[in-house]
């Protein structure tokens, strides 16, 4: 099952907490998915609220 894992290490070998990890992929999944709307031509969710 450690297929496709990533290793849990960051600076100086210091190791990542799976939260600060998580936050991490989610910001950069979040970013992604905005381009990607950005790009079809869907307005910012910043006029959207909560």
């Amino acid at each position: 099952m450690s297929e496709g894992t990533v290793p849990l290490t960051a600076g100086a070998g210091q190791p990542k907490g799976l939260l600060q990890q998580m936050e991490e992929l989610m910001a950069a999944l979040n970013a992604d998915l905005s381009a990607l709307k950005i790009e079809a031509g869907f307005p910012p969710d910043e006029s959207q609220g909560a």
